[in-house]
């Protein structure tokens, strides 16, 4: 069957990626669309090939992590969460239509490089009360930049890293509603017909480094230390949100 991968050195090398990618997303709940997306833009042409493996490929470790931590997962906490990102999500595309999204994108990066210094520099700091009345607001923000630059994870982040909720709760929180999203991402793209054979066929094609990456990943969450993982997890927000500035300012 035809596949989207020009030769075999080019998908060797999109393994590699992908499996790296999966890595990071299950050790830490997040990040696999950053490392994944950006590196995978430079190899394969078609932008759309990317968006629509990385929608195959995220499912399994999302699955995977979802079913190991379902009875730490805070459901009430997810779904009311997740009904303010499905609000957000058309929000984020109008604006992304009528306006220049650079603002927004600089407020994200200098908010994310603050919080992941403050925590990164303040490991005891303690862990914060959240009202549920955030809990909507938190995820229409989440989904409005979804829509916008199609991550929606910072403000999540954030969230749960205040909320200082240990990492398997965490991590299983995040997941959840990254799952859920993804679930509600496959009709849209059928409907949009970018559910090709030559897509379908090449994500499956990508499933055993998946699941490697995805395995390792979720072995090293296991023996982590909590206030180890606390320092990586403030660490990849000072990162996430320095790239989100020069991604704002690149001509």
């Amino acid at each position: 069957m035809e596949c989207i991968f020009q030769s075999v050195f080019e998908f060797i090398l999109v393994c590699v990626i992908v499996g790296f990618a999966q890595i990071i997303y299950v050790l830490f709940g997040f990040g696999s669309g950053l490392i994944a997306v950006g590196t995978l833009a430079l190899i394969l042409p078609d932008i759309k090939d990317v968006v629509v493996l990385l929608l195959f490929i995220n499912m399994p470790a999302e699955m995977l992590v979802v079913f190991s931590s379902i009875k730490k997962i805070t459901w009430k906490n997810v779904s009311v969460i997740f009904i303010g990102v499905l609000i957000g999500i058309p929000v984020g595309a109008r604006l992304l239509n009528v306006s220049e999204p650079v603002v927004i994108l600089t407020i994200l990066g200098i908010i994310l490089v603050a919080v992941g210094i403050a925590f990164l520099f303040t490991p005891g700091i303690k862990p914060v009360q959240i009202p549920k009345w955030i809990d909507p607001p938190t995820g229409l923000i989440s989904g409005i930049l979804s829509g916008l630059f199609g991550t929606g994870g910072p403000p999540l982040i954030i969230y749960y890293l205040i909320r200082g909720d240990d990492k398997a709760v965490f991590r299983g929180n995040l997941m959840a509603i990254f799952l859920l999203m993804t679930i509600v991402r496959f009709p849209s793209y059928f409907m949009e017909g970018l559910l090709t054979t030559e897509r379908i066929w090449s994500g499956l094609t990508l499933i055993p480094a998946v699941i490697i990456g995805a395995w390792l990943g979720n072995r090293i969450h296991i023996n982590l230390d909590e206030s180890v993982f606390q320092r990586l997890v403030s660490t990849a927000l000072v990162c996430i949100g320095i790239l989100l500035l020069f991604q704002s300012y690149k001509p």
